[in-house]
């Protein structure tokens, strides 16, 4: 069998013997760990919430029989130019939308019905959270403080302000806030001041222009990390409002998904680990009871239950992608 008829044979409907997608630069983060906490069905109904380049999506088709089904949705319009690998496969559609509102688009377009016309829940969905690496490699898309660019960091390029004209106009208090918030950095205050100073002599128009403003701005270096990172990381989560997405995709998780139906989520930073972290607890615990209210175990209402510990990349898949050292997956499934 040649190589092509080789690849062929793996992406067969319903075929688990798969080899990894290979996507070319894009290497995709706990690919076979984050699929396989999905305990794919083939005839199965799953979201892939955040489509990036496919490689999560490639993978879950190739574990769907002729029955199953996958939709995949993204902000990112490089994503969809990417989707349409697979336009060809009647099992797969596609959004271009933020995955926080993506409930009310599914009912709204009936995407949610089976073949017989009957409204069902999704069986999967699968979450890879943060800024892919076609993005930060791609300097006119402004996620990178180590590539010249123009000073954009929105996920959707149709829609929004850019970074640009927030850092030109925000007040140095709310740059301080976002910086130390979504950065939990230290020095958010002199970092606001020196842009607001900087921004007085000249707009600040670059990636970095910004990284230097930055630099600049922190009095102690870390030696193993650029002093931009957390102010770049602080200011794409607020202009894409990343938090406020995942939180509101976490509410739906409950309505969307089947009984049995699993939720697996990679997180990159801490602000977002938490706040998975802390939803799969409550949602698997329940709601905090007083202590002195008598009440059974058994009747405390709870709606998933948590499916092994955090997962985090092996060393061999850190050495081959570093990007990949600061991942946690985390799988919950729907009781």
């Amino acid at each position: 069998m040649n190589e092509m008829e080789n690849k062929k044979s793996n992406m067969a409907p319903g075929n688990r013997n798969v080899a990894i997608p290979d996507l070319g630069k894009h290497i995709t983060v706990l690919l076979k760990e984050a699929v396989d906490g999905l305990n794919i069905k083939p005839d199965g109904l799953y979201l892939d919430g955040t489509f990036g380049r496919g490689g999560h999506s490639e993978l879950i088709l190739s574990q769907l029989g002729e029955n199953g089904r996958l939709i995949g949705v993204d902000r990112d319009i490089q994503a969809k130019q990417s989707a349409k690998r697979f336009e060809n496969d009647p099992r797969f559609s596609f959004i271009h939308y933020d995955f926080a509102g993506i409930r009310t688009v599914l009912e709204h377009k009936g995407m949610l019905k089976n073949s017989l016309g009957e409204v069902q829940k999704v069986d999967g969905i699968l979450l890879d959270l943060g800024v892919s690496s076609p993005q930060l490699d791609q300097a006119e898309r402004g996620f990178s403080f180590s590539k010249d660019g123009p000073l954009d960091m929105r996920m959707d390029t149709t829609q929004g302000i850019s970074a640009k004209e927030w850092v030109n106009s925000a007040s140095i208090e709310e740059m301080k806030r976002v910086i130390k918030e979504y950065g939990e950095e230290k020095f958010a205050l002199r970092i606001a001041r020196g842009i607001a100073a900087e921004r007085e002599k000249v707009e600040i128009n670059s990636t970095l222009q910004l990284a230097k403003i930055i630099d600049e701005a922190c009095p102690v270096k870390d030696k193993f990390k650029h002093p931009a990172t957390r102010s770049f990381q602080a200011i794409r989560i607020f202009i894409n409002d990343e938090l406020g997405q995942l939180e509101k995709s976490l509410e739906d998780m409950s309505e969307l998904l089947n009984k049995c139906g699993r939720m697996s989520i990679i997180s990159f930073h801490s602000l977002e680990d938490r706040k998975v972290k802390r939803f799969i607890k409550r949602a698997s615990t329940g709601e905090p009871v007083p202590i002195d209210i008598p009440i059974m175990a058994k009747d405390i209402k709870t709606e998933f239950k948590k499916i092994g510990k955090a997962i985090k990349a092996s060393t061999e898949e850190i050495k081959n992608n570093p990007r990949s050292r600061s991942a946690i997956l985390r799988i919950a499934e729907r009781l």
